[in-house]
């Protein structure tokens, strides 16, 4: 069936001599032979809940679906299985990738597919003899009589933005005397309403008439879901924009809606009664586990109706205004798939320190920056730099390893600032393995909220000392005291960054007050410090005068409990990683990224939350070294305290290359997280 076809197409059509209702293999029994397809065996088990009389009428049922992808096709098939023999299909639209999260016809097989024949395909591999009519134009103001021809129930399967259709399609159902129900995905629950003949109809009810298409979809959202049971749960309100047409769906609420409508559509189909009709709204909320049942005598005109319009208005404004970009589409060319999922890699500060030249379909150049010698988070020449390249190295082999292809890689002489040459070859899939590391690379960020303080297991030990590799070496420090020794450390590096001038021009650049999800910073929610501690953090850091006046009052005893005591308090351990070999080239840092990034990452699915502490690293390797790192000569006296304390708890701070805290990851949503510039400001044009 071509997508320009016009007009319905009969399922005597589909059944004739082009596509034989028969024509696909029929069940086998026992010997080889084959069985005919037999209605009383196949729907037998429906009897109980239905009489023989019953099952029967409902094969001489006619129902008809506006709509086959998210909650459209879930119905069919459910209507299908319950014994309905003849159905009218509509839809317009093809299968893609974006469908493959809720809709049930949507399979790799299927992509690009004609839904309305997908769908027709799936219900005739349930019941063979059924007559189906095709509207593979899908439903519209010329055709909606032909749809609606001979149909005893009309089930609403509209894309939740098709209102103009939507609203024309129930109003011809009132007019010719036709039941005519929608049940909507909300959440992980479903919102169902009935419009039965000589009742409220669906106008009355929404009252979209004369309305702008903003407070269409407003208040049809508000008419399918009054009593706003999936609210609390909504994690991430910047998915939803209304004005932009877009909004988060699960596949737990289409199939709960194919079941809601199967079990009214029995009812009406049967004439048994009871059926909720409008202006009565049932809601079940399976997340919650809750069913609310409201009766709306006027619809959205109802005065309490109209003052929860007011409220959703400004809610759904500010998620509009909140709301996040849409993803990019999907590319077809692997390689930038692959950078798109490595640009996740961690780096200090979010500052993401490289660039991609793409420099054929399987070779990539990165660029990484050069260190800036103002920035006293640098040390030892750009490690941080180099083992964030690293990190980016480990995460481009695993996602080129879930596309199917292994990675080879050399940094190329001189730097800095470096750059490494990357190409990929064809490899055998393991479909075992990167699922879950592709994922990680999403999830990975840093815990720097509590953590649990449950002891780690043997088993979770050897799996990261297993990740990381024979190259490093991995030490535990466990015990309160233990930790606690380590954030005295870690309180010593705050004193000395939160006193610095030249510390706080980084902070004021990278801290990001705006944004809960910072593209190019630190949101200042994921910082450490609390709402109160931020609110005077920010005022301070308009100006150095007044984070210097600020010091010399509260000191950083304050900041230094939040950032650092309390952290050790709550988490399981911190661990140190330590190499043989201190003096060590700009690959041997890269390849110790590589193993750092393993090591985060299998904590990730080990369900622990990683928090590095790196500052401490860093301010005793200056204090070792009298790197002139401030100005402020009484600081530099401090980081030269924190090196001799560091190096009697730890040893030479050259041979640290990474420390930080672990524990069990608390459960909930995550909060405010740095996320990543999109990969257009990645990509260098060839040449570099």
């Amino acid at each position: 069936m071509s997508q320009g076809t016009t007009g319905p197409r009969d399922s005597s059509e589909e059944g004739g001599a082009s596509a034989p209702p028969f024509s696909r293999p029929e069940p086998t029994q026992p010997g080889g032979r084959t069985a005919p397809f037999d209605y009383a065996a196949a729907f037998g088990r429906n009897l109980g809940w239905t009489t023989e009389w019953e099952q029967l009428a409902l094969r001489a049922r006619r129902v008809a679906i506006a709509g086959l992808g998210g909650v459209g096709g879930f119905h069919l098939l459910a209507l299908a299985r319950l014994g309905i023999g003849q159905f009218h299909i509509a839809d317009l639209d093809r299968f893609g990738i974006e469908n493959m999260n809720r809709q049930a016809g949507a399979t790799m097989a299927t992509l690009g597919r004609p839904k309305v024949e997908v769908l027709a395909e799936m219900a005739r591999a349930i019941n063979p003899t059924l007559h189906l009519t095709l509207f593979p134009d899908g439903v519209q103001p010329g055709n909606i009589d032909a749809f609606l021809d001979g149909v005893d129930l009309f089930v609403d399967g509209f894309d939740f933005f098709a209102l103009s259709i939507r609203a024309a399609v129930f109003a011809r159902c009132a007019e010719r005397g036709i039941p005519a129900v929608t049940a909507a995905p909300i959440g992980m629950g479903v919102g169902f309403l009935a419009f039965l003949p000589g009742r409220m109809t669906f106008e009355q009810y929404f009252r979209l008439a004369g309305q702008p298409e903003p407070e269409q979809y407003l208040r049809f959202l508000m008419g399918v879901a009054p009593a706003g049971l999936h609210r609390p749960y909504l994690a991430d309100d910047t998915r939803v924009d209304l004005a932009g047409r877009r909004g988060p769906s699960t596949v737990a609420a289409c199939e709960l809606c194919a079941g809601m409508v199967a079990t009214q559509a029995l009812k009406i189909l049967l004439g048994r009664g009871g059926v909720p009709h409008a202006p009565t709204h049932l809601h079940f909320d399976a997340y919650r586990g809750k069913l609310a049942r409201s009766w709306l005598p006027w619809g959205n005109a109802g005065p309490l109706q109209r003052a929860k319009l007011a409220i959703a208005r400004r809610i759904y404004a500010g998620m509009a205004h909140r709301a996040a970009a849409a993803p990019p589409v999907t590319q077809a060319d692997r390689l930038l798939a692959i950078l798109d999922l490595a640009r996740w890699a961690p780096s200090g500060d979010n500052t993401q320190p490289w660039r991609f030249e793409v420099l054929g379909p399987r070779a990539v150049r990165i660029h990484l920056d050069a260190p800036d010698p103002a920035n006293p988070y640098e040390y030892r020449g750009g490690a941080p730099i180099l083992l964030a390249g690293g990190m980016l190295l480990e995460s481009l082999r695993i996602a080129a390893r879930s596309e199917g292809w292994a990675m080879a890689w050399h940094a190329e002489p001189g730097g800095p600032p470096w750059r490494c040459h990357v190409s990929f070859e064809d490899a055998a899939f393991d479909s075992a393995a990167p699922a879950g590391n592709v994922a990680a690379l999403l999830l990975r960020t840093v815990a720097r909220g509590p953590l649990g303080h449950a002891p780690l297991t043997a088993t979770q030990k050897a799996r990261l000392a297993e990740a990381l590799g024979p190259e490093l070496a991995l030490e535990w420090h466990e015990a309160l005291p233990a930790r606690l020794r380590l954030a005295r450390l870690g309180a010593m590096a705050t004193g000395i960054r939160l006193r610095a001038p030249e510390t706080f021009a980084v902070h004021r650049r990278v801290v990001d007050w705006t944004r809960p999800r910072s593209p190019d910073g630190l949101p200042q929610g994921a910082i450490g410090l609390d709402r109160p501690t931020r609110a005077v953090m920010r005022w301070a850091m308009r100006d150095w005068q007044r984070m210097r006046r600020l010091n010399a009052t509260l000191g950083t005893a304050g900041a230094a409990w939040q950032l650092d005591f309390h952290p050790a308090i709550a988490s399981a351990a911190f661990f140190v990683v330590r190499t043989a070999t201190p003096d060590q080239d700009a690959g041997v840092l890269l390849r110790h990224g590589m193993a750092l990034q393993r090591f985060w990452l299998a904590a990730e699915q080990l369900g622990l939350g990683l928090q590095p502490a790196l500052a401490t690293l860093i301010f005793a390797h200056h204090g070792r070294h009298g790197t002139a790192f401030t100005t402020e000569v009484a600081l530099r006296a401090r980081a030269a305290g924190l090196a001799a304390r560091f190096t009697a708890l730890l040893g030479d701070p050259d041979a640290v290359v990474f420390l930080g805290r672990l524990g069990q990851r608390r459960p909930g949503v995550p909060g405010p997280r740095s996320v990543r510039r999109p990969l257009e400001e990645l990509l260098l044009p060839a040449g570099g």
